[in-house]
């Protein structure tokens, strides 16, 4: 089966700062993907990579098994993602910004409507459905941008830290779309510091550090904290010499 993401080799580097140095990682068809690491690991810039908003010094991005570079629009209109700031027009009501974004990625104005509909149920976002986003809670604009995000049915979804600003019920309605989005059959990337809760629904766990993959997490494990720093500070007692200051602060 083609893997929905491919990045191989991934390296970027900005003046000095190393933000990707050899990253390579795949998301399958129908798995939760998680990525962990400290700031500045790089993993805000291996998903800049993935969606074509940063590119690459050397290695490849591939989307559904064609390079970046070739893909064309039938390919980034299987892809849906939330880095740095939630989508969502200032004066557009919630409901009219998952309408909008539906139609961005090709939705007919009905299936757009529909769309609008299933995720304002989904994210439990009815009393503000009328709301324009720029009246809305950080948590709430938040849930607004995965909404935004997953409208159209992706195949390949990626979210860096969706769980930024939520409450605890923003957090579970969030586990069960993204569920629901590998049940389906898409490929779910996701970043988080939160480990427990990945561990909860992520097949893969990835720790990132330093600008490439330096471990695995297990799923389920008891005191993943405790496990993702003796990975860390592992690598970082064996390349000490590569390790700058800066490199931390890239991604």
């Amino acid at each position: 089966m083609t893997a929905a993401l491919t990045l191989e080799a991934a390296t970027k580097t900005y003046d000095d700062l190393h933000a990707l140095a050899g990253l390579s990682l795949t998301v399958e068809p129908g798995e939760i993907h998680a990525i962990v690491g400290l700031n500045g690991a790089g993993k805000t810039t291996a998903m800049k990579a993935a969606v074509g908003h940063t590119a690459l010094d050397a290695g490849s991005v591939s989307l559904f098994g064609v390079l970046t570079a070739d893909a064309g629009a039938s390919e980034f209109a299987r892809l849906g993602f939330v880095i740095d700031q939630p989508f969502g027009y200032p004066e557009l009501t919630i409901r009219d910004n998952i309408v909008h974004a539906g139609r961005l990625r090709g939705l007919g104005r009905d299936e757009a409507a529909a769309a609008a509909g299933v995720w304002i149920d989904r994210l439990a976002l009815h009393p503000w459905a009328r709301a324009r986003a720029r009246e809305l809670s950080l948590g709430n604009r938040q849930r607004l941008g995965l909404a935004c995000a997953a409208a159209h049915e992706p195949d390949l979804l990626i979210l860096d830290e969706p769980t930024n600003a939520l409450d605890p019920a923003g957090v579970l309605l969030l586990r069960d779309a993204l569920v629901a989005t590998a049940a389906r059959g898409a490929g779910v990337l996701v970043s988080s510091h939160h480990l427990d809760e990945v561990s909860r629904i992520a097949a893969r766990i990835t720790v990132i550090h330093a600008g490439r993959v330096v471990g695995t997490l297990e799923p389920g494990q008891v005191d993943l904290e405790r496990r993702f720093f003796d990975v860390v500070r592992q690598w970082d007692a064996e390349h000490a010499v590569d390790l700058s200051p800066t490199a931390r602060n890239a991604a």
